[in-house]
């Protein structure tokens, strides 16, 4: 007599169809709550060229969570009542932050909504799931003034100091009081809040964030990425100031209107390129050691 041994199936968790219906029901719930705070934020985005990059950021969001929609549509159906608690939270947040015309608190009530909503239907599961998305949706949200100028000005100074020192290494002269550059030509460069760099901090880090999501499969690498972008964006920015220095002393035309404009669109791009080819060499010395170990 023989015996047969049977080998287990593996079980695969079953994946539904998306529920289009409540998943609308929930959208169109949620903009008309936050109506008057989203519309506020457009328009923060067409105004404040600091926060272009958030027009790019919701569909972002929803690419990734359409990426990862077998994850999330395997899970099992569990209620969490916590999730109303948190969208009560979030709700009160949203009045209190609105009385008093604070609207970074209104704006991430937005985010803390949405986080109930996904952990009352879906419990905690779910809401892990959602977690990078809405990290996502974090960038489309402007600083609070108090931390945004504590951030400039240190950008400002720290850029002002190595165009000086560069500009001296190179021999074109050059006084530096404070923020402001003053050329042998009697030309005077402010390095104002616009020039410190937090824009291209801003958009790059959103960016390495994304590029990081579909380039890397290692999250302690992707959290490499998103680190690099603050020296990246403030050397990068410092050398845009040199140049903008460098320029004047020739054609002090050539450092504002639309060629001031291209300078720093030139500069975000030389940081992109910086970043894409950081992952490229961090991936080469990963690659040799572990050549050299196998």
């Amino acid at each position: 007599m023989s015996a047969t041994i049977v080998q287990p199936v593996p079980v695969t968790p079953e994946v539904r169809s998306i529920p289009w219906a409540p998943i609308a029901i929930c959208a169109l719930l949620l903009v008309a709550g936050y109506f008057p705070v989203l519309t506020r934020l457009f328009k923060v985005w067409s105004d404040d060229e600091d926060m272009g990059h958030g027009f790019l950021v919701i569909p972002v969001a929803l690419y990734v969570v359409w990426l990862k929609r077998d994850q999330w549509l395997s899970l099992p159906a569990s209620w969490n009542w916590l999730g109303i608690v948190l969208i009560i939270l979030a709700t009160a947040q949203l009045v209190v932050a609105t009385l008093g015309a604070e609207f970074f608190l209104a704006r991430t009530a937005f985010v803390l909504t949405l986080a109930g909503i996904l952990l009352f239907v879906g419990g905690l599961p779910l809401l892990k799931e959602f977690l990078f998305p809405m990290a996502i949706l974090v960038f489309m949200i402007p600083i609070p003034a108090i931390i945004y100028n504590e951030l400039t000005f240190p950008l400002q100074m720290f850029a002002s100091q190595v165009a000086e020192h560069t500009l001296d290494l190179i021999g074109v002269p050059v006084y530096r009081e404070g923020n402001i550059l003053e050329l042998a030509n009697g030309q005077k460069l402010s390095v104002v809040e616009a020039c410190s760099g937090i824009r291209s901090l801003l958009s790059l880090s959103f960016l390495s964030l994304a590029y990081g999501f579909f380039t890397e499969s290692r999250t302690w690498l992707r959290w490499v990425l998103f680190f690099m972008t603050v020296p990246i964006a403030v050397i990068t920015n410092a050398g845009r100031v040199t140049a903008t220095g460098l320029v004047s002393e020739f054609n002090p035309k050539l450092a504002q209107g639309i060629f001031h404009t291209m300078e720093g669109m030139v500069s975000w791009g030389v940081a992109m390129v910086f970043l894409v080819a950081f992952h490229y060499l961090v991936k080469r010395l990963i690659g040799d050691h572990r050549n050299a170990t196998a």
